[in-house]
């Protein structure tokens, strides 16, 4: 396989990824009885779909120059939002109920994007590709960031109300 057969592959199983995403995010939030966490999905959905449109302008250009585009910073997320809507997340659901499975299903997702971007940013031989990859890895991060720590709350919450402490 060439370079550039590996680069169009990288390319429609990161687009196909964030798709995916979006998919799973928007569902996430429609069958979410929790506003915060429904706010939560929607953004992380509207996210996905800002990488889906990035990565297809990439794919296109790169189809037809056999070149990645530079790349563009990616906004920057309002922290101080997502603070509110997780403190809130954590009082409007229960740690066992759906809204807690799908954060633990979507911190799997990012793992796999993850290790998709990460592994394509150290293998790529082309500048651009290399940020590319490194920028939505990175990015991907900040998603699993997120969700972790609200999963790791959800969880002693869990254990804080039914008292599994062994002490």
């Amino acid at each position: 396989m060439t370079q550039n057969d590996k680069a169009v592959e990288v390319l429609k199983t990161a687009i196909l990824l964030e798709r995916r995403g979006k998919a799973f995010y928007t569902q996430a939030a429609r069958n979410s009885e929790s506003k915060s966490a429904t706010k939560i999905f929607e953004m992380m959905a509207e996210e996905e779909e800002e990488h889906v449109n990035f990565l297809v302008k990439q794919f296109r250009h790169f189809q037809k120059h056999q070149e990645f585009l530079s790349n563009e910073t990616p906004p920057e997320e309002d922290d101080k939002v997502v603070e509110i809507l997780t403190e809130n997340i954590k009082k409007e659901i229960s740690a066992a109920g759906f809204e807690a499975a799908a954060i633990g299903a979507a911190i799997d997702f990012e793992n796999r994007a993850i290790e998709i971007y990460s592994n394509r940013a150290r293998e790529a031989t082309d500048p651009n590709e290399k940020e590319m990859y490194q920028m939505l890895a990175d990015w991907e991060k900040t998603h699993h960031q997120l969700l972790h720590k609200l999963n790791e709350d959800l969880k002693e919450q869990i254990w804080n109300d039914n008292n599994f402490w062994p002490f």
